[in-house]
């Protein structure tokens, strides 16, 4: 199977077309989105130039599945999933904010704190904490949704005083924030795993407030293996991640953090086809089911016009 990695399709109605760095998301008739999850991979900001194959499929179907999993909680905007690569969806308006739920003391909240910073976001965080300690309860630290450049820190009094998100709206995103990730760190322990932190993005229809876009995928999440976990945290050793940091983990090791001047190191074919794998291996870890590659078609994308287009004629 060919990496999918640029989309041109006409659907029905079709209205515009966003290429993000991993998705393409078509307007259907201002009611409905069509988001193609591509076979492109991006860290440091930067879009690798192989995309790799099944890597799609695996995020679409991650997310389908936590969707539905999480459909009792909040109302999402997912209609369908008409394709492996491919959800259908209500169009709504997105927030201009993004929920970050941690559960642990990792990442960039790490970072922060091992230079002295003691609030995130506003919160107080403990004193005496060590890298990858679990948090007494898990914290909310919303962030900025830039168009362009990166997603920065943001208080609640700051997201309600700019008039970012009003304020009943915001407590309930923080409700629903909570709820989802309580929910997706019990369907990580049935799988052995910890939900370190994740991130969700919400919007409006109507009035009403939908779960939009990916969830508790490896490309939004942290995940451990809960497996070992106390007996890392005691002797102070890394702990075992099941995230796409083994990307961000090659990169560097060759030299590349997406700084100018820096130059992306070759990817292979082994490459290639040794992070499909690893991508397979995170959905059959995070699921619990074996992975099945969609059919090996000549024309992936043909396949892909095929089953959006049948959708979308239901719909319109």
């Amino acid at each position: 199977m060919n990496a999918v990695v640029k989309t041109q399709f006409q659907f029905p109605k079709q209205k515009s077309l966003y290429v993000g760095k991993v998705r393409d998301v078509y307007n259907i008739d201002d009611k409905y989105l069509a988001m193609v999850v591509t076979d492109r991979i991006s860290a440091f900001d930067v879009v690798l130039p192989k995309g790799i194959p099944y890597k799609g499929q695996v995020l679409n179907q991650i997310a389908s599945k936590f969707l539905d999993a999480t459909a009792d909680i909040v109302p999402n905007w997912k209609i369908a999933t008409p394709d492996p690569m491919v959800t259908v969806g209500l169009k709504c308006e997105g927030f201009r904010v993004e929920m970050i739920v941690r559960g642990y003391l990792a990442g960039s909240a790490w970072r922060e704190y091992k230079k002295g910073a003691r609030t995130l976001c506003g919160i107080t965080l403990p004193e005496g904490m060590v890298e990858n300690q679990k948090f007494p309860t898990p914290i909310v630290t919303p962030t900025t949704k830039a168009d362009e450049g990166h997603d920065e820190n943001i208080l609640r009094e700051e997201i309600i005083a700019t008039g970012l998100v009003a304020k009943e709206d915001y407590d309930q995103l923080e409700r629903y924030a909570l709820a989802l990730f309580e929910r997706g760190t019990q369907i990580a322990a049935a799988q052995g795993l910890i939900l370190v932190d994740t991130k969700y993005e919400f919007g409006k229809r109507d009035g009403k407030i939908y779960l939009i876009d990916e969830i508790h995928t490896p490309d939004r999440s942290r995940y451990f293996y809960a497996e070992g976990y106390d007996e890392r945290q005691a002797k102070g050793e890394r702990q075992r991640q099941l995230s796409k940091e083994f990307v961000r983990e090659w990169l560097m090791d060759n030299g590349f953090q997406g700084r100018e001047g820096e130059k992306v190191p070759e990817m292979t074919d082994a490459i290639v086809n040794g992070i499909t794998d690893r991508y397979v291996e995170l959905y059959e870890h995070i699921i619990g089911e074996k992975f099945q590659r969609a059919e090996s078609c000549a024309d992936v994308e043909a396949r892909i016009a095929r089953n959006v287009t049948a959708c979308l004629e239901g719909l319109l």
